[in-house]
């Protein structure tokens, strides 16, 4: 996939290179990695439409067709849902998405939950600032329910947390990342992530405890494509 993203990749030909059928291949797969082969595909090539449109000057229509789209519009919306912003608007921004940590309302949003626990990892003071976020889904995209950050790894709690079954995913970024902060990001250098769920948040309860390792990525964690990273800019200058 990471070779060929631009191809139209099928489960059928995984499966054959694996020399697996379809289906056992797509249930482990998904053991392995937490989402489905065609998501993990789409992440792949939303991190490299990122990429490039912060160090290309293409245009969006031009970007989608190298990332495998063969419709401009289907690209425009799949990034907007999984980054949080449009293509024109994360170019524009630099990669900076000016989104907030107060999340969306949800479903069931009424009589909200809190979620808490601690993250930890094993080299602690090599990381820089810690974001938390509470998610529908294994992998991270679109605007989290809610979400927090850290300065170090440790406890945190989420409160207004909508009742449902959610994810808490986390991730972080070496201290020598984090310096430059506001600059693109469009690899993998340096960062750690978590993964906990799924959860279940019921009306006015406590969830927890929620614990989270955080581990450098590896190649079969999900690419990190919402803009998580640049998120935290705007965090911080709120919290600061």
């Amino acid at each position: 996939m990471f070779e060929n993203f631009n191809e139209k990749v099928t489960v059928e030909d995984l499966a054959r290179v694996a020399m697996f059928s379809k289906f056992y291949f797509t249930r482990m797969f998904q053991r392995v990695t937490g989402i489905s082969p065609g998501r993990f595909l789409t992440a792949i090539r939303l991190q490299e439409a990122k990429r490039l449109l912060l160090t290309t000057s293409i245009n969006v229509i031009e970007v989608s067709h190298l990332v495998g789209y063969s419709s401009v519009g289907t690209f425009s919306t799949t990034f907007s849902k999984a980054v949080g912003v449009s293509p024109t608007e994360y170019r524009s921004g630099g990669g900076v998405a000016q989104l907030r940590c107060q999340g969306r309302t949800s479903r069931n949003s009424h009589n909200p939950g809190v979620v808490h626990g601690k993250v930890t990892a094993q080299h602690p003071d090599e990381l820089g600032v810690v974001f938390v976020g509470v998610f529908p889904g294994r992998i991270p995209q679109g605007r989290p329910v809610k979400c927090t950050v850290l300065d170090r790894p440790g406890h945190f709690r989420i409160d207004d947390v909508p009742s449902g079954e959610w994810y808490v995913l986390s991730h972080s970024l070496s201290k020598d990342r984090n310096e430059v902060l506001r600059v693109p990001l469009d690899d993998d250098l340096g960062l750690s992530v978590g993964a906990y769920g799924p959860i279940t948040v019921g009306a006015g309860a406590s969830c927890g405890p929620v614990n989270l390792t955080l581990t450098p990525k590896r190649m079969i964690d999900p690419p990190v494509v919402l803009a998580l990273l640049e998120i935290r800019s705007s965090i911080l200058t709120e919290v600061g």
